[in-house]
């Protein structure tokens, strides 16, 4: 490969990084408090309230069946508001994390639905309160799981940021789309795959290998 083209796809790779990195952790700040509302107000919860559960449920499951590049044009203004353009990694931001954050709230709301009921009766009579349930209960006993479904978030956005390419979105999405598509450059589209599965590769292997980590220790 010619220094130009190693230069290039280094470019896409931090460029990969930075959005996919901003996103997950801009995701998991608001599906974190979403996925916690919608399983303390459901049934079973701690605080069951059937008006919010089913208005917070049919938000997430709207935003979630709109396909991304759908949804990535649909709310254009909206990231221009933001971010005060449409094009570049930055402003892919903002539909990847409006994308991810019902994702990842549902995948929050099954890992608390995994502690077992016991521990959290046993902490209510104990006189604990409903955000002591959550942050020393609720949270903790789902780490491991909340920490695996990270991994697949990651996952996920990576592949909603290459599909950012088709509409100025930077990273390798768009240099696949720019030089393999446009270009008909195949070598190009081929080597960015490579490296995305590899990212993806590399995440998901650390993360399991994290999450084994965590439950030796808890088990101990």
């Amino acid at each position: 490969m010619d220094e130009k083209l190693i230069e290039l796809l280094l470019g896409g790779v931090g460029e990969t990084f930075y959005m996919v990195i901003v996103s997950t952790l801009s995701a998991y700040i608001l599906g974190i408090p979403l996925g916690v509302l919608v399983y303390v107000t459901g049934e079973g919860g701690i605080r069951q309230n059937r008006p919010v559960n089913v208005i917070l449920s049919l938000i997430i499951n709207i935003v979630r069946s709109v396909p991304f590049l759908i949804l990535l044009v649909a709310i254009l203004p909206f990231t221009r508001f933001v971010v005060g353009t449409t094009i570049g990694s930055t402003a892919s931001i903002v539909p990847l994390v409006v994308a991810a954050a019902p994702f990842v709230a549902r995948m929050v709301e099954s890992s608390l639905k995994e502690v077992d009921l016991g521990v959290i009766e046993a902490a209510k009579a104990m006189g604990s309160t409903d955000w002591q349930i959550i942050s020393k209960v609720l949270l903790p006993e789902a780490g491991p799981s909340l920490l695996l479904g990270m991994t697949i978030a990651f996952a996920t956005i990576l592949g909603y940021s290459a599909m950012a390419g088709f509409v100025g979105g930077g990273g390798l999405g768009a240099i696949a789309v720019n030089y393999g598509y446009y270009r008909y450059q195949t070598k190009v589209m081929m080597i960015t795959v490579a490296l995305l599965v590899i990212i993806v590769q590399i995440f998901q292997e650390g993360g399991i290998k994290l999450v084994n980590r965590i439950d030796r220790r808890m088990k101990n």
